[in-house]
């Protein structure tokens, strides 16, 4: 396991030290525009699945599906694709710098962009769906941003909420602090920023807060460092589906976590649908 770990760690880090000058560009106009919901047929799957759930009321929130390190937004996509289809108003939040630079910095840059949102759809309120570090920058935005008082519900896919000791193995196999990447060094276990952002409340204001994780993860070690304390819903996906085989980008495509979303951002009870595809 851990040998495993530490391929991955070195393949992540390989991928951050790439140059690669589309990565390092600021978020497109494309990302920043928010996207009309547009309905589609379902198939059959997935229409018994919204008859238990239903789909987005009216005047439901915006979502705003948030990236995460090197999450380039088209990457999105397809769980955007699936909260159109269950008639949302999506757009993609790609993070500054994708995700390189100081976690804080990219959550005041949220703050703007779901001003912004509100201000193009005229709602008092979003709902967050996060993803890796996105799930950070949207927590500290949350709590030290102002947006306890923007945000409806707040969901996070394998983000690490008390670090993953994949980053602080960076610097035991010789590639110094998270090879300079901020963001990295402050996803470590034991960060300042982890400090300041676990201090206190998990769950501040009247957001709901939902996150989802798998053991299948390669990034977030341990996996429970994905929960939250302070009332969180808190969904393995193991739990449920013992034989669902998930990793950590696949926490964006697979259908039993969507499902779970989908449940979420309903107000309806949790229960995974574990033959979703």
């Amino acid at each position: 396991m851990l040998l495993r770990t530490i391929l991955a760690a070195t393949t992540a880090v390989t991928a951050l030290l790439v140059p690669a000058t589309a990565a390092l560009a600021e978020p497109t106009t494309e990302t920043a525009t928010t996207t009309t919901a547009t309905t589609t047929t379902a198939g059959n799957g997935e229409a018994a699945q919204a008859d238990a759930v239903g789909f987005a009321a009216a005047g439901a929130n915006p979502v705003v599906v948030v990236g995460g390190l090197i999450g380039i937004s088209i990457a999105y996509e397809p769980i955007a694709a699936r909260l159109r289809a269950d008639g949302y108003r999506v757009s993609i939040y790609q993070l500054p710098n994708l995700g390189f630079g100081d976690i804080r910095e990219s959550a005041r840059a949220l703050s703007s962009y779901v001003d912004q949102v509100r201000a193009t759809t005229g709602a008092a309120k979003v709902d967050l769906v996060t993803h890796s570090e996105g799930g950070l920058v949207s927590r500290w935005y949350v709590k030290f941003l102002g947006g306890a008082a923007k945000v409806g519900h707040y969901v996070s896919l394998g983000s690490p909420q008390q670090g993953t000791y994949v980053a602080n193995i960076i610097s035991f196999l010789g590639l110094g602090s998270c090879a300079g990447i901020v963001a990295c060094q402050q996803m470590s276990i034991g960060s300042s920023f982890l400090a300041d952002l676990n201090g206190g409340d998990d769950t501040p204001g009247a957001v709901r807060w939902t996150t989802v994780r798998t053991w299948q993860d390669e990034l977030v070690r341990p996996v429970d460092n994905a929960a939250l304390a302070d009332g969180a819903t808190n969904v393995l996906v193991q739990a449920w589906c013992p034989l669902r085989i998930v990793g950590h980008l696949g926490l964006v495509l697979d259908g039993t976590t969507y499902s779970v979303v989908r449940q979420v951002l309903a107000d309806a009870a949790i229960r995974p649908n574990c033959f979703a595809v």
